[in-house]
């Protein structure tokens, strides 16, 4: 392996220990950062992300609750508890965690968030924000690799960007803040012409398409840098694994970050950072 690892697991311990000198400083203020989730209460993956969220904010020294949504949960009740959390003062970051069930309109609960509190940063309004170029909380998980990308050094300037996937929470709003780093960014996607020849132009690929290790080493330019955002489970492996195939992309890549151990961590922190930097917007 030749790739050196952009390790999202140890610098989010790094921001985390500072964001717990930040909330201390906020408890001093008598204020105390709260994050309120609401999850689909019959999805395990997103209650064990809920749950690690939720140790990681109160190892800082936040708060947090949940609102879990069953199969029996109208619609019109979690809108209610959108506007409750809306309106109360010692909640700061609000996340609405995607899926929730289908029966659920997840549109409308999302429009109805306020953008003071979505630190997921999610909503219509804030994807247009970010859109505008106006100020505002980033996509947690884009922001996450922006934050990784600055850390190690990373120049996006001048480079071209492969992001292959176009979600709202990851493809689109990651390309637009590699826009906003001055990168000549092209969205590809699982219907795209030619993917591995385009991937082949890029010199940095972020992979979100949500394919287990769809992209291969011989897909990449020799010496770039290799963002796999991907989680997918793969009947007989032991962990998660991404959308890159990581050991014939370790060996052309420069950087590239592990699965688990990369984007997650960063994730998360971001959420956390979004959460305490509401708090702090109330003093």
């Amino acid at each position: 392996m030749s790739a050196q690892i952009l390790d999202g697991k140890a610098l989010s311990t790094k921001i985390r220990a500072h964001l717990k000198t930040r909330v201390e400083l906020l408890k001093a203020k008598g204020v105390v950062p709260r994050i309120e989730a609401v999850v689909a209460a019959q999805d395990p993956a997103s209650l064990a992300y809920v749950k690690m969220k939720r140790a990681w904010a109160e190892k800082a020294g936040m708060e947090s609750g949940t609102f879990d949504v069953g199969p029996d949960t109208h619609s019109d009740a979690v809108l209610e508890h959108i506007w409750r959390l809306n309106r109360d003062e010692r909640v700061h970051g609000v996340l609405i965690q995607h899926p929730l069930p289908k029966h659920i309109d997840e549109s409308a609960c999302l429009a109805a968030l306020g953008p003071d509190k979505d630190v997921d940063g999610i909503t219509p309004t804030s994807l247009g924000r970010l859109t505008a170029g106006q100020p505002g909380f980033r996509c947690a998980t884009p922001m996450g690799i922006m934050t990784l990308l600055d850390h190690y050094g990373i120049e996006c300037t001048g480079k071209h960007a492969v992001v292959i996937g176009r979600s709202v929470i990851l493809g689109k709003p990651a390309a637009l803040l590699l826009l906003e780093k001055n990168a000549t960014v092209t969205i590809a996607h699982s219907k795209t012409l030619n993917l591995a020849e385009l991937v082949k132009t890029a010199d940095i690929v972020l992979a979100a398409v949500g394919r287990a290790e769809m992209v291969k080493g011989n897909w990449l330019k020799s010496g770039c840098v290799v963002i796999d955002a991907g989680y997918n489970k793969v009947e007989g492996r032991a962990s998660d694994v991404g959308d890159c195939e990581f050991e014939s992309c370790a060996e052309v890549a420069s950087w590239i970050t592990p699965v688990p151990g990369g984007v997650g961590p960063m994730t998360v922190t971001s959420l956390l950072q979004n959460t305490v930097q509401a708090a702090e917007q109330t003093l």
